[in-house]
């Protein structure tokens, strides 16, 4: 009954025609919102609920690999001296700018790695 399902809207008729029976599609919440985080992210579902999980979970693991990769790219940023550290200037102006400045790194280096990581699986869909 439940073979096949490619996007929200045919797993709601499934279920919608499953009811009319008398019966339920196993997991149905849980794979619905699979269905919506796939398609949120452009990517095609494998049109069954186990294959949905599988590619889920991977597409979750790698998305949290890409998080750790942006948070040490970030640590790494913040740590590094500074001329004006070295010389230990103390105008707060300055240091507040630079603090922007790595702060817009860090984000903008996340951001690219993100982008990557969308278009890599939006290619593969």
């Amino acid at each position: 009954m439940a073979d096949s399902i490619k996007s929200i809207d045919e797993l709601r008729k499934a279920q919608a025609a499953a009811q009319e029976q008398g019966m339920s599609i196993t997991n149905y919440d849980q794979w619905a919102e699979i269905l919506q985080d796939l398609d949120t992210a452009g990517i095609e579902s494998t049109g069954s609920y186990e294959g949905d999980v599988r590619l889920h979970s991977q597409i979750m693991e790698e998305i949290q690999e890409i998080i750790e990769q942006a948070q040490e790219i970030q640590k790494q940023e913040q740590s590094k001296p500074t001329q004006d550290e070295n010389l230990k200037i103390d105008d707060k102006a300055s240091n507040d700018r630079q603090q922007d400045i790595k702060a817009n790194v860090a984000n903008a280096t996340s951001s690219a790695i993100l982008a990557e990581y969308m278009k890599y699986y939006h290619l593969l869909g």
